[in-house]
């Protein structure tokens, strides 16, 4: 699914990670975790495209990298990305963020998901209608809407309680179970009763 060959980068002379080599197979549930600082949101941003690494290889599906030929196609049709911050759009309704970020042949998706995430009767609502762990659910129910192969997650529960943690925890192990690979970088050590696998990052490097 995901292989990672030698990976490092730097942000100007400042190195973040040093020589990652690593394999995520499909359907698994992925902990990256670490303090503040390790490195664990930059491996994540480039497991997830958004950044290319200063060094090493990058393989998607067995295509590098590099060789993907329309990204953006790639990252809307493949990949799902869940934030610390929601970043819906508050003048659109919760049907209509979702609605957005969906390939036209995906659309049917929509209200299912909103049965299965336990937020349907919110379809109408605005996002400042309802609450933060809400919102949170919204923002993931837009990461699957295009049944992605892969979610990505940055501190997902950052702002949200212990109880809508374990909520959207719960939701995350239950994307993985419907077959779709989830790797999740969180200093959250709950996580790890539920991920299929724990990735220790400290200094910029795997331990």
């Amino acid at each position: 699914m995901i292989q990672a060959n030698n990976i490092s980068h730097f942000y100007g002379h400042e190195q973040i990670l040093y020589d990652i080599s690593l394999e995520i197979k499909e359907k698994e549930f992925i902990f990256l975790s670490g303090e503040s600082g390790s490195g664990k949101s930059t491996l994540l941003s480039i497991l997830s495209t958004l950044l290319h690494p200063s060094e090493g290889e990058l393989f998607l599906e067995q295509t590098a990298l590099q060789e993907i030929k329309n990204i953006d196609y790639f990252r809307q049709s493949k990949i799902g990305f869940v934030f610390q911050f929601h970043y819906l759009i508050n003048y659109l309704s919760v049907y209509e963020n979702i609605a957005l970020a969906a390939l036209k042949e995906k659309k049917k998706n929509i209200n299912t998901l909103l049965e299965e995430l336990g937020i349907k009767e919110l379809a109408s609502r605005y996002p400042n209608e309802i609450s933060g762990g809400q919102r949170q659910r919204v923002a993931l129910a837009r990461a699957l809407v295009n049944e992605p192969r892969l979610l990505f997650a940055d501190e997902p529960t950052g702002s949200l309680d212990s109880k809508n943690s374990t909520i959207v925890y719960e939701l995350l192990a239950r994307a993985a179970a419907w077959g779709t690979t989830v790797i999740v970088a969180s200093h959250d050590r709950q996580l790890e009763n539920y991920a299929t696998k724990t990735i220790r990052m400290k200094d910029g490097k795997i331990l």
